[in-house]
């Protein structure tokens, strides 16, 4: 571990100690000569097919499989190279909380402001964004430094009164968390492992809590379940004024409501309290809103006038804290007097309360956490991911670096002194959340998240980047946020159909990294971040080789060299040699055996329908065909999926048009796999079998089909609700079936 400091001028003793420290990952110099390897695989695979294609072999249709083939190893070849400027330099860092303290003690730490943002009481149930909000006000920091944000884009009196009612247990809880020192500040996630609680020296109190959450809980789910606050219930705050029979989600004016932290008699009483805010931003049907981009726009407007807080915090509503200490370390980073003023924003994954014994769903990500965004951070900076994220309010504003001035920390304090009571704030925050204001302004161009990209997130983080900023990607070993994952696999598939449109609707537009990054970022960071806003377009060869594959085996049509050719060495090398490290990856970053194999399966499922129709999205939005779109995750959870979900079973149960592509090719692989083990049986003699001209392609398609095995059980096995339709059946054998009967056009 390199020393950590600098020394006086005169050379006596360290002046400062940094706040946080960067180290390099080991073992890079072997990786680098690996991959390189690899590279050279990549290259002879390559140089292969030019070679077939310009000497002519095979002729007539043959030709355009040759064509296709070679196109799609070029796209997999490329995009192996683009990853490697993830894996090339990984830096890690480590901040010093402890220094933090002792240097600036509570007086001199920033206000930090806190942005939760729900869009749909149905989708985001109210109890569930209450525990996010009642986490970030129990975070261990002063109180008075500390404003949360509700931003409501439902714009519903139900998520109103879920906050409302959270706020008198706040009282409580706030107090109750920092007096026992407790870590996970998340109620439901807390009074779910009692363990804790009995660690406590009064269990009286921790009962007595958990009542208070429970029938907290109780009443936010019932008004929710009957879909109207009750009008005695509307009496007791006249908040509840700002709706009416005419409010709907999509047109209400902008509501703007300070529960706790008020300066008038009349508030709620806010002492030791953080201040809480709910936010409905305006919206008229003949206005557009661009989605969370809109909503983040408007909350970092609001609070600029209530607390004005120089760092924000910004959290999807299921995303809890889950350290009390998470902003202290964030600081570090911010307030470090040698690299601090560079960075705009320090990120943290996005980890899973909900995950599966072998991560069915591949929702962990633990790659991307522990290596990819590291691996970034190597080249220069990281992505926004959208949650979990500490931003400078300068840079999120739309400041340039070379504009930003050195700040200290003690004089860039929340605005606790205006004179101003709630209503006077509120009156004077209205106009900022309204549909109207940002007319003619810089908002969602020059100023806060960028506008016209459903991935709002990633590519402000790349403007950001672009305009000299520097950041900071930080995987702490306690988890600092918890979220939940889908456990519905139609779900699962929406999600991924939003993110792989939005990135790389990136891509294909002005803010394509490789020329608005030019001379801006570097070459690495580029690369970077087009590995993942290609994902969508990656589907496109994987598709072409899951068709293509069991159609050339069922025709008899060699794609690759006979075993015993050298030139098979190459194939089977880049092959087993990048899946093998992708295990060994995978493994050494904490995940299983089962896992890895679940991940390559889910890869296989999202390349061949959500990518693939977030693909065509972008294709539509650039011809001008459709407009940015914003699909809401649906977080309700039925009790049915979620056993299914527990016990690592795949839930299919209804007639997707998505579901059946996955079918059709998991029937079409298991033809070829069948058909060519036919083949090879009857064609190869005892003696040969191994070097059949259709041996590497049948082992391929059999690999497939061990991929497919919970599909074909749906199909043929399962009798559950789970299983997939008896439609879903007819549909696949069909198209199947007539892939393989036009196979000699295709072929």
């Amino acid at each position: 571990m390199r020393r950590v400091g600098k020394k006086r001028e005169g050379g006596d003793e360290e002046e400062a100690c940094l706040l946080f420290e960067t180290k390099q990952a080991k073992w890079r110099g072997a990786y680098k000569v690996f991959s390189c390897t690899i590279f050279a695989g990549i290259c002879m695979i390559w140089w292969y097919r030019i070679r077939k294609m310009t000497s002519g072999a095979g002729g007539g249709g043959r030709s355009w499989v040759d064509i296709g083939v070679m196109w799609s190893e070029i796209c997999f070849g490329m995009f192996w190279i683009l990853t490697q400027s993830l894996r090339w330099t990984i830096l890690h860092h480590f901040p010093y909380k402890h220094i933090l303290f002792h240097r600036y003690g509570e007086e001199r730490l920033p206000g930090v402001d806190i942005f939760v943002c729900t869009a749909d009481p149905m989708l985001e149930p109210p109890s569930m964004v209450v525990n996010t909000v009642l986490s970030a006000m129990s975070y261990n920091y002063p109180s008075q430094k500390l404003s949360v944000y509700l931003s409501d884009d439902g714009g519903s009196e139900l998520t109103f009164y879920a906050i409302l009612r959270a706020s008198l247990f706040s009282e409580h809880w706030v107090p109750f968390c920092k007096r026992f020192n407790i870590q996970t500040r998340s109620p439901e996630a807390y009074f779910s492992h009692p363990s804790e609680g009995a660690m406590l020296q009064n269990g009286q109190q921790w009962s007595s809590m958990k009542k208070l959450y429970e029938d907290m809980i109780r009443e936010i789910e019932s008004v929710v379940e009957k879909g109207k606050v009750p009008d005695s219930v509307r009496n007791q705050h006249s908040g509840f004024s700002e709706w009416n029979d005419k409010t709907t989600k999509q047109n209400h004016q902008p509501i703007v409501q300070i529960i706790i932290g008020g300066r008038d008699t009349n508030a709620i009483d806010g002492d030791g309290l953080p201040t809480l805010v709910y936010m409905a931003r305006e919206k008229r049907p003949n206005f557009p809103h661009h989605f969370k981009a809109g909503a983040m726009n408007a909350l970092i407007r609001v609070s600029s006038e209530i607390s004005n807080g120089p760092i924000i915090l910004n959290l999807d509503c299921d995303m809890c804290p889950n350290s009390a200490d998470t902003i202290q370390e964030a600081l570090c980073f911010f307030m470090d007097e040698t690299r601090g003023h560079h960075i705009a924003y320090v990120q943290f994954p996005q980890n899973f309360k909900n995950i599966t014994k072998n991560d069915l769903f591949s929702n962990s990500f633990p790659v991307i956490n522990e290596i990819e965004l590291a691996g970034l951070c190597g080249n220069g900076g990281t992505m926004y991911c959208g949650t979990g994220c500490f931003h400078r309010r300068e840079s999120l504003s739309g400041m340039y670096f070379k504009d930003y001035h050195k700040a200290k920390w003690d004089n860039t304090r929340p605005k606790t002194q205006d004179k101003r009571t709630s209503a006077e704030l509120i009156e004077a925050t209205k106009p900022l959340a309204s549909c109207t204001y940002e007319k003619g302004t810089q908002w969602g161009k020059e100023m806060g998240l960028v506008y016209g990209m459903p991935a709002e997130d990633a590519v402000t983080g790349l403007v950001i980047s672009c305009r000299g900023w520097k950041s900071i990607y930080y995987n702490p070993e306690r988890k600092a946020f918890l979220g939940l994952a889908p456990t519905n696999l139609d779900v699962l598939l929406v999600q991924h159909k939003r993110w792989g449109h939005g990135l790389s609707q990136i891509f294909f537009s002005k803010y394509c990294p490789f020329f608005y990054g030019y001379n801006k970022l570097s070459l690495g960071l580029q690369m970077g971040y087009c590995v993942y806003f290609l994902w969508a377009f990656m589907s496109l060869p994987t598709l072409h080789y899951l068709v293509v594959l069991p159609i050339s085996t069922l025709r008899g049509i060699p794609l690759f060299p006979q075993l015993p050719s050298p030139w098979i060495v190459p194939f089977l090398y880049a092959f087993l040699a990048n899946n093998a490290y992708s295990f060994l990856e995978y493994v050494s970053c904490g995940g299983k055996c089962k896992a890895w194999w679940n991940q390559q399966r889910m890869t296989l499922f999202l390349r061949t329908t959500s990518y693939v129709f977030g693909f065509i999205d972008t294709i539509s939005m650039n011809l001008n065909l459709s407009q940015t779109k914003f699909d809401v995750t649906d977080k309700a959870v039925s009790q049915e999926t979620l056993d299914y979900y527990e016990r690592e079973v795949f839930y299919f149960g209804s007639s997707s048009f998505l579901f059946t592509i996955i079918a059709t090719l998991a029937l079409l692989n298991l033809f070829g796999a069948v058909w060519g083990i036919k083949r090879l049986i009857l064609e190869a003699s005892s003696s040969s079998w191994w070097s059949h001209h259709l041996g590497l392609q049948i082992v391929l398609c059999v690999l497939i089909v061990l991929l497919n095995k919970p599909v074909y059980e749906a199909l043929f096995i399962r009798t559950d609700k789970g299983s997939l339709p008896l439609q879903v059946l007819l549909k696949s054998v069909a198209l199947a079936s007539l892939a393989c009967f036009l196979a000699p056009f295709i072929c």
